[in-house]
């Protein structure tokens, strides 16, 4: 029966815990040196990002009236006379969250509530004064004019660089599975901004899907109404006057409704307490880091120099067998 044999120890695959400890002994100073300096560096960054703060609004979709168009058969019916009589309130409520993140809604937001240099051109805000400090060279807020750029061009930011801002560094909307809560939440410089822009966002999309829907249904009715005029048919004429009613029955509901897609159920406040930067968390890994760049480059230097007097002693050992 053939042994298979034994694996051979090699020492030089051994790694000498007392020679590595020895290593780092020796370049202690240069870890001491590394950790200080990244940990004055990561305090130094984290005291000079400014506070963010982050409000947050709790809303529950509305009642399906809010989007209570006919469906079932007189849906079909109305598919057939050309009439799109709506979704159902769930729809209207996943319908609402995308616009609230497109493109289209957040530029007419951030125009209607001139909210471009604050967005653009900031770079603190007054709590004293309750005033935002505003960066003269890129906005001057007593003109209202924008500075220019080092190509003469103007540094008026574009719809393009409003909504990628403040979709990047501003909105965030999120939703529970679970009970179809959505979340809105808006940080800024200004714990007030916070607020209040959240607020303006749940009003302006009830308020941008209600003018949808009322727009909707008018032209529907008019559709309707004009068809009603082209046709005899008794059957055909009782299916029109049932949906004129339902869409006038959803225009009616779109005006009384205040909050027409989203209840609020949580409504936003003014935060007490910034949301970032994490100072305490950013000093630590700073510190880490500088510690473990230390430690590496300690092992580097002491590879290379080891490498270096391994071709020594490999030709003194020659030597001395001769």
């Amino acid at each position: 029966m053939t042994q298979t044999p034994a694996p051979q120890h090699n020492p030089d695959d051994e790694i000498d815990l007392r020679e590595l400890f020895a290593t780092l002994w020796a370049g202690k100073w240069i870890v001491i040196l590394m950790t200080i300096l990244f940990a004055a560096g990561g305090v130094a960054y984290a005291l000079y990002k400014p506070d963010v703060y982050q409000a947050h609004a709790l809303l529950a979709p509305a009642d399906g009236e809010s989007g209570g168009r006919l469906g079932g058969q007189l849906g079909s019916l109305a598919s057939l006379a050309g009439v799109n009589i709506g979704e159902d309130g769930s729809s209207n409520t996943v319908v609402a969250k995308e616009v609230l993140q497109s493109r289209a809604f957040l530029t007419d937001f951030i125009r209607r509530h001139e909210l471009e240099a604050p967005l653009m051109a900031t770079k603190a805000w007054n709590t004293r004064l309750s005033e935002w400090v505003y960066e003269r060279q890129i906005y001057n807020p007593e003109t209202g004019e924008w500075g220019t750029g080092e190509n003469g061009n103007s540094l008026q930011p574009t719809n393009w660089d409003l909504v990628k801002k403040f979709k990047a560094n501003h909105l965030s909307v999120s939703e529970n599975k679970d009970n179809g809560m959505v979340t809105v939440s808006v940080k800024s410089l200004s714990p007030v901004a916070a607020k209040q822009w959240t607020e303006w966002l749940v009003k302006d999309i009830n308020e941008h899907m209600r003018a949808q829907d009322i727009e909707d249904a008018e032209a529907s009715i008019n559709y309707l109404e004009a068809k009603l005029d082209e046709t005899n048919i008794a059957g055909m004429q009782q299916v029109f006057y049932q949906l004129i009613e339902s869409e006038t029955r959803t225009v009616m509901l779109a005006n009384a409704q205040q909050e027409y897609v989203f209840k609020t159920v949580d409504p936003a406040v003014v935060p007490q307490e910034k949301s970032e930067p994490k100072r305490a968390l950013i000093a630590i890994i700073a510190t880490m880091l500088g510690g473990m760049l230390g430690v590496f480059i300690v092992l580097i230097r002491a590879f290379i120099r080891n490498g270096k007097h391994a071709p020594e002693t490999t030709q003194t050992s020659n030597t001395t067998s001769k």
